[in-house]
């Protein structure tokens, strides 16, 4: 039996196993790098041990630059892209000033929570428009 060969074999399988036990794709993508380094070895016997392992660095570094680039951000767009953006759904939301705007910060009550405002200088009561987030202070001009 060639050791090199069972080897690389059990390192893939250890490495397809380490994937589904903790998902992420990183140790996926090293897997077909072992793989890869695995059907060369059984093909072309005799290869030293450090080439070997230099295979499956470059090999594993190559496959996973090909994941982050072609295939990391391919999965489903959301129907629902500002769900846990709550700054972010308060654009467009016309409010009354709590406290004044003074020196270009304020306060407005939205529902059931305070905001801290940017924008010009305005008296308590003025309707302001929420047109723009920074963070969580909100980007105000007057209604």
């Amino acid at each position: 039996m060639r050791w090199d060969v069972a080897g690389w074999a059990a390192v893939a399988l250890l490495l397809f196993a380490a994937e589904t036990m903790a998902p992420g794709a990183f140790m996926l993508w090293m897997g077909f790098a072992a793989v890869v380094v695995f059907l060369g070895v059984l093909v072309v016997p005799g290869i030293p041990l450090l080439a070997q392992v230099a295979a499956f660095v470059v090999l594993s570094f190559v496959s996973i630059q090909i994941y982050r680039t072609w295939f990391r951000g391919a999965g489903r767009q959301s129907d629902k892209p500002l769900l846990n953006r709550r700054a972010e759904q308060l654009v467009g939301t016309v409010a009354l000033l709590d406290q004044p705007i003074a020196g270009g910060r304020g306060r407005v009550k939205i529902d059931d929570a305070f905001w801290m405002v940017e924008g010009p200088d305005l008296p308590v009561g003025t309707q302001v428009r929420v047109v723009a987030v920074n963070g969580m202070t909100l980007k105000v001009q007057e209604a």
